[in-house]
């Protein structure tokens, strides 16, 4: 008859911990790196008063009612405020139906598939 050594008592209890420590230590997530911190950016256009104007772009799908602009001071002044995260976006004003550039000297535009051209923001 040989001897075994008996180094650990292993009984059910002792099992079941075990496993249920194995199975908490599976089952916690994987550290995420933190979204990126969105920014609020207004974009303004001129049009005459009483206009409908709206904003489209690449961050609500080209929806051309999609995003009112508002005239607050009744002089053309027409504005809306998005909140993007970092990255490039594509879009333009839709003015009483008619799809229009940002006006703006200072953005870049980008030529789109329909041959026309996009304003670009970049959001930083």
């Amino acid at each position: 008859m040989a001897l075994r050594k008996k180094t650990e008592t292993e009984t059910p209890a002792r099992r079941k911990k075990t496993t249920v420590a194995k199975a908490s230590a599976s089952a916690r997530k994987p550290a995420t790196a933190p979204a990126p911190k969105k920014s609020r950016m207004v974009l303004t256009v001129q049009a005459d008063p009483g206009s409908t104007v709206f904003l489209a772009g690449s961050f609500n799908a080209w929806n051309p009612t999609g995003t009112k602009m508002i005239d607050k001071d009744g002089n053309g002044l027409y504005s809306v405020s998005v909140t993007l995260a970092p990255g490039i976006y594509e879009y333009k004003f839709v003015i009483n139906g008619e799809w229009t550039l940002d006006p703006d000297p200072d953005r870049d535009w980008t030529q789109n598939g329909l041959g026309t051209l996009n304003s670009v923001l970049r959001v930083g």
